[in-house]
């Protein structure tokens, strides 16, 4: 994030902090990121709860499209679990959007087995290979010997690409890996198949399915909020401009030691 943008995210977090939250029948959009999605579900159950009468829309397609719909105007908050690129904001400037990002919380994407899977520890460099088609048996990585069958998020999705970033190196991923629309379509496929590898934020972790450590490290909000864990991140929520009216009073709760208290909860980490 550029020195400008810290500088205003300060600035822009200071005056929501001062707002006042009050009532409006104001309708807020929201959309984009499927990691960020529980988060927003539950703290907008929490922030409607205590203010009766607003009117929210929320949904989860990914967080390429959050950020296409805040540049195209058609949403008042985009989810992301990535920060935007340089260009969507060049971008967003040329249609007169002015993009403010805050960070709402910290993930650690984790790599996730059927809980039968022997296996519990890859190293990057092990799941780069897998994921590149490199490493096709489970038995390379003292499984069983069974056929490795990759999942992944679709190029749309933030996860997806911090997964790219952080294990991968830009490297392309395998054509042979089976693409999920959301976390949770990755999940149930890992949960039903004997022989998946997929990966999900952490806050999809669930019995269902096994997560496995990341070079020796277990995904945990301690290990992800310390940067032990190699592959986490942070979760941001982008508006349009400085915020104002129910946008501004939503953030502010999000943000707030209750919006914050509510994120540990739902198992991810908190920034406050």
């Amino acid at each position: 994030m550029s020195k400008f943008f810290t500088v205003l995210l300060a600035a822009l977090s200071a005056f929501i902090l001062a707002a006042s939250p009050s009532f409006s029948s104001e309708s807020v959009t929201m959309t984009g990121s499927t990691t960020v999605l529980p988060i927003a579900q539950v703290t907008l159950e929490a922030y409607m709860k205590a203010n009766p009468g607003t009117n929210f829309s929320l949904s989860g397609t990914g967080s390429g499209d959050g950020i296409k719909a805040l540049i195209d105007k058609t949403t008042d908050i985009a989810n992301a679990s990535r920060a935007m690129k340089a260009g969507e904001i060049e971008k967003a400037r040329r249609e007169g959007v002015y993009p403010i990002e805050f960070t709402v919380g910290i993930d650690a994407i984790v790599p996730i087995v059927h809980p039968s899977n022997p296996v519990g520890n890859l190293s990057i460099d092990q799941l780069s290979q897998i994921y590149q088609g490199k490493i096709t048996n489970w038995k390379e990585v003292g499984g069983e010997d069974r056929p490795l069958v990759v999942v992944s998020r679709d190029s749309s999705s933030g996860t997806y690409e911090c997964w790219s970033d952080l294990v991968l190196k830009k490297q392309r991923v395998s054509p042979k890996a089976q693409l999920q629309a959301s976390s949770g379509a990755v999940v149930e496929t890992a949960s039903t198949n004997r022989n998946a590898l997929a990966y999900v934020g952490m806050g999809y972790l669930n019995s269902s399915v096994k997560a496995v450590h990341v070079n020796g490290i277990a995904p945990s909000m301690e290990t992800a909020k310390s940067g032990e864990y190699p592959i986490s991140r942070p979760l941001f929520m982008y508006t349009d401009s400085v915020p104002t009216g129910e946008t501004a009073r939503y953030l502010r709760f999000v943000l707030s030691p209750e919006g914050q208290k509510i994120v540990e909860e739902t198992g991810y980490v908190p920034v406050r």
